[in-house]
Protein backbone atom coordinates (compact mmCIF):
# COMPACT_ATOMS: atom_id res chain seq x y z
CA UNK A 1 0.00 0.00 0.00
CA UNK A 2 0.85 3.78 -0.37
CA UNK A 3 2.66 5.77 2.27
CA UNK A 4 -0.33 7.54 3.74
CA UNK A 5 0.07 11.04 4.69
CA UNK A 6 -2.23 13.85 6.30
CA UNK A 7 -2.72 15.00 2.43
CA UNK A 8 -3.00 12.03 0.79
CA UNK A 9 -6.36 10.94 -0.88
CA UNK A 10 -7.74 7.06 -1.14
CA UNK A 11 -9.85 5.56 -3.82
CA UNK A 12 -13.12 3.29 -2.51
CA UNK A 13 -11.55 0.60 -3.26
CA UNK A 14 -8.38 1.86 -1.07
CA UNK A 15 -10.61 2.59 1.67
CA UNK A 16 -12.65 -0.83 1.50
CA UNK A 17 -9.68 -3.05 1.29
CA UNK A 18 -8.69 -1.52 4.72
CA UNK A 19 -12.45 -2.11 6.15
CA UNK A 20 -12.78 -5.66 4.12
CA UNK A 21 -16.06 -4.06 3.22
CA UNK A 22 -17.04 -3.40 -0.70
CA UNK A 23 -16.72 -0.18 -2.44
CA UNK A 24 -20.25 0.43 -2.57
CA UNK A 25 -20.45 0.61 1.36
CA UNK A 26 -18.06 3.30 1.34
CA UNK A 27 -19.90 5.38 -1.12
CA UNK A 28 -23.08 4.37 1.12
CA UNK A 29 -21.04 5.72 4.02
CA UNK A 30 -20.03 9.20 2.24
CA UNK A 31 -23.84 9.44 1.00
CA UNK A 32 -24.63 9.34 4.44
CA UNK A 33 -22.38 11.90 5.62
CA UNK A 34 -20.48 9.07 8.32
CA UNK A 35 -17.60 9.90 5.73
CA UNK A 36 -15.85 12.33 3.82
CA UNK A 37 -15.64 12.63 0.51
CA UNK A 38 -14.00 14.78 -2.30
CA UNK A 39 -14.98 15.08 -5.77
CA UNK A 40 -12.07 14.68 -8.04
CA UNK A 41 -12.64 17.07 -11.57
CA UNK A 42 -14.25 13.30 -13.13
CA UNK A 43 -16.93 12.76 -10.35
CA UNK A 44 -14.94 9.83 -8.37
CA UNK A 45 -14.71 10.58 -5.17
CA UNK A 46 -11.49 10.16 -3.00
CA UNK A 47 -11.38 10.52 0.49
CA UNK A 48 -8.67 11.69 2.86
CA UNK A 49 -6.10 9.23 4.31
CA UNK A 50 -6.28 11.05 7.74
CA UNK A 51 -9.49 10.90 8.25
CA UNK A 52 -9.78 6.90 7.24
CA UNK A 53 -7.44 6.66 9.57
CA UNK A 54 -8.93 7.72 12.52
CA UNK A 55 -12.01 5.47 11.91
CA UNK A 56 -9.99 2.81 11.77
CA UNK A 57 -8.11 3.32 15.00
CA UNK A 58 -12.11 4.15 16.45
CA UNK A 59 -13.62 0.89 14.90
CA UNK A 60 -15.05 2.41 11.59
CA UNK A 61 -18.01 3.92 10.98
CA UNK A 62 -21.32 2.56 12.66
CA UNK A 63 -23.22 0.16 10.13
CA UNK A 64 -25.79 1.23 8.86
CA UNK A 65 -29.67 -0.12 8.77
CA UNK A 66 -32.64 0.28 11.09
Amino acid sequence: MKAQNDDALLTPAEVAKLFRVDPKTVTRWAKAGKLTSIRTLGGHRRYRAAEVKSFLEGGGPPPSGS
